[in-house]
């Protein structure tokens, strides 16, 4: 592993860091949706639909500018990866859809069936989004089949392996974590002390999870760990992502809900950069043959777009930050219910 800081690990910290941004926004809100019909009073679901209301769409920002800067820098990644996943990504688009349509139809009609009906779709659509995601996850740690062309050479179920099913569910159990925590951060009343009980079931639920899929990588993709055994300072990023998913419970028995937000966070940004090391500097392995692998060197665009596209994003990228922490700022606080109210 070269420690060079060149333009290529320079955009492979940046499409990084683009994509665990969006792992934490749109996290906490598909695990709300996750959530979803755990309760059945039709106030309490308004409410958590209104936790989210005024971000769920912004966060999503992420996934786009995230793709968007897959496609400059490395445009073979993007080739292979959205033509390869290719259902998965329709059907992901599928559910984002229903997802979005379901939060603005949900409240248009007084009917219980009517809403009863969005709600469903609220939830599944939520469910799937976040497997689909770890299942993504899932396979670009475990490698795909490419061909000499580096071209994709599997098929939709072949992407559906054991490895990349349970770290779709790991997923899951991640994203429902930090969605009861939002909860819990953005309620008050009866609801809030609902999600106080999903957060110990979801962090129980979610350190099984992560055990079996740590177990799972240990013994069945080791390359994952040959980075941390050449470089032992990088074992500070699975300490420091433990120490965060500990603090978690310890924050939420004392009451300081926003640092268990933080906390839940950080140990997403953790997972996140311990699948960085594990796969840098390829982007896309190959399983059986390494050798037809995407890496940042060999998948990436010419240094003078890099360079361009760079300038680009150090002007954009203040932006988007600026965007994202005005509104959640501009929306803090406990939600309420008004006229106007999902």
């Amino acid at each position: 592993m070269t420690l060079a800081l060149d333009l290529n690990t320079v955009w492979f910290g940046l499409v990084g860091v683009l994509l665990t941004g969006y792992a934490i926004l749109d996290g906490f809100d598909l695990g709300v949706g996750a959530l979803h019909l755990l309760t059945t009073k039709d106030e309490h679901r308004r409410l958590m639909i209104n936790a989210i209301g005024p971000v769920w769409d912004g966060n999503e920002v992420w996934l786009v500018t995230g793709g968007g800067a897959l496609f400059a820098a490395f445009p073979e990644v993007y080739a292979t990866v959205f033509s390869g996943f290719y259902l998965a990504f329709m059907l992901l688009l599928c559910m984002l859809i229903f997802r979005a349509v379901a939060i603005e139809f949900r409240s248009k009609q007084p009917m219980r069936w009517w809403r009863q009906t969005w709600d469903v779709s609220f939830s599944v659509a939520s469910l799937g989004c976040s497997l689909l995601f770890g299942v993504a996850f899932g396979n670009i740690v475990w490698g795909v089949p490419l061909d000499a062309q580096r071209e994709f050479a599997g098929s939709f179920l072949g992407l559906l392996n054991p490895y990349a099913l349970l770290v779709g569910v790991t997923t899951v159990a991640l994203f429902m974590m930090h969605g009861a925590i939002y909860v819990v951060l953005k309620t008050e009343g009866e609801l809030h002390e609902i999600a106080r009980g999903w957060i110990n079931n979801t962090i129980v639920f979610f350190i099984i999870c992560y055990g079996l899929t740590t177990m799972a990588t240990l013994l069945y993709v080791p390359h994952m760990s040959e980075h941390m055994q050449r470089h032992p300072v990088f074992l500070v990023v699975p300490v420091l992502t433990m120490l965060a998913i500990a603090n978690i419970p310890r924050e939420i028995h004392q009451g300081r809900d926003f640092p268990a937000f933080l906390s839940s966070g950080a140990a997403m940004a953790g997972l996140m950069a311990l699948v960085a090391i594990g796969i840098f500097p390829y982007l896309v392995l190959s399983r059986p043959n390494p050798d037809f692998g995407l890496t940042i060197y060999n998948a990436a665009s010419s240094p003078k777009t890099l360079t361009i596209m760079l300038i680009i994003a150090a002007i954009g990228m203040p932006m988007v930050l600026a965007y994202t922490g005005s509104v959640y700022y501009i929306f803090r606080g406990k939600v309420k219910l008004d006229p106007m109210s999902y």
